[in-house]
């Protein structure tokens, strides 16, 4: 290795998956450890970049980076949305790219598959949620979606509340709510799976759990199915109707003052003046933090709206790149030899 030389490390999606990094409990500690982190100020966040393609769709790219300080690593996440992908080309509709780069001298250490860490830390933040806000001993979960977001979102739950027993799952064809199912019942052979045959009341009514997770920007859940009690995670854009938020006793945001920026039905509730600072109970780090009280009755109605931040998706990612290391896996890719100038032959490179 020459003085020069810059190195990192390559890891598919599948060598991540060979080291173990698949590994929901754990995410779910990493999500309330770098929420900690970030109350105590150990965590640049800075604003994402978003290049929205399609108004309508909400096809885009968005870069979004973040730093731990602590760890001395700067990662960034480049991810892909495009709603329109299952349907058009039958293609995932969320990819994704991390680079982590070490602060003492600014070189790349990884470059890495990203759609696993970000699925994860979508059902990871939202479970983290529960285990402050749904009831302990939630038995039903109801979904409106049943994509990959929605498959993440069941597996964190089951950790967070152990107590589910049965997931009902409603989404736009039988054939998703089959796949759904398919995949998910061999995972957790101890859960009862009803597929709701497209009837978001047959999923979501008298759950203790609801889940949205779509790309619909119309509102789909209705407040007359959100039993008292309930705890409600809000995944996509704009999914339910206002008066879901009408009736809630408590409103929990991963970061209020993102929230407000976006889409989802905080968002829009916001920019009425249908809703304003004062009716935020809390984010979700100073419930972590225990700043302030989580679940306080069994009849509560809870609504939790995250929106992601970027500095969990850069702690996990950070977890699966040391693990997935000291399990030896993927591949050592050299960036640069040498300096541009140090190369014997580049008198014959240059073009002028």
């Amino acid at each position: 290795m020459t003085k020069h030389e810059v190195d990192f490390n390559y890891f598919s999606q599948e060598d991540l998956l060979s080291a173990g990094c698949f590994d929901m409990p754990e995410i779910l500690d990493v999500v309330e450890k770098a929420l900690l982190a970030f109350e105590g100020g150990s965590i640049m966040f800075p604003d994402k970049i978003v290049q929205i393609f399609d108004q309508g769709t909400q096809e885009r790219i968005n870069c979004l980076p973040a730093t731990m300080l602590d760890d001395k690593i700067c990662g960034m996440k480049w991810v892909s949305v495009f709603p329109e992908n299952p349907r058009k080309y039958d293609l995932q509709n969320l990819s994704a790219i991390f680079v982590l780069s070490e602060i003492e001298h600014g070189f790349p250490v990884a470059v890495m598959d990203g759609t696993l860490a970000s699925n994860m830390r979508v059902g990871a933040v939202g479970a983290v949620a529960a285990r402050y806000l749904a009831r302990e001993a939630s038995e039903t979960i109801g979904f409106i979606g049943a994509g990959e977001q929605a498959k993440m979102h069941l597996l964190a739950m089951k950790v967070a509340r152990p107590s589910l027993k049965q997931c009902r799952v409603s989404a736009l064809t039988a054939v998703e709510e089959k796949e759904f199912i398919d995949q998910l019942a061999p995972i957790v052979p101890d859960m009862q799976f009803i597929a709701a045959n497209g009837n978001a009341r047959t999923a979501m009514e008298d759950a203790d759990i609801l889940v949205t997770a779509t790309s619909a920007q119309a509102p789909l859940l209705k407040a007359e199915w959100v039993k008292p009690g309930a705890f409600y995670s809000h995944v996509g854009g704009w999914e339910d109707e206002y008066a879901v938020v009408g009736q809630s006793d408590k409103i929990v945001c991963d970061d209020w003052e993102t929230v407000t920026h976006r889409t989802q039905t905080l968002s829009r509730m916001y920019k009425e003046g249908l809703i304003g600072n004062h009716d935020l109970h809390a984010n979700l780090h100073e419930l972590v933090s225990g700043d302030k009280p989580g679940r306080e009755s069994e009849q509560e109605r809870i609504y939790f709206n995250a929106v992601g931040l970027s500095f969990l998706d850069v702690a996990i990612a950070l977890t699966m790149y040391r693990r997935a290391k000291a399990a030896g896996a993927g591949q050592q890719l050299e960036l640069q030899h040498e300096m541009i100038f140090e190369h014997r032959d580049i008198a014959e490179r240059v073009r002028l």
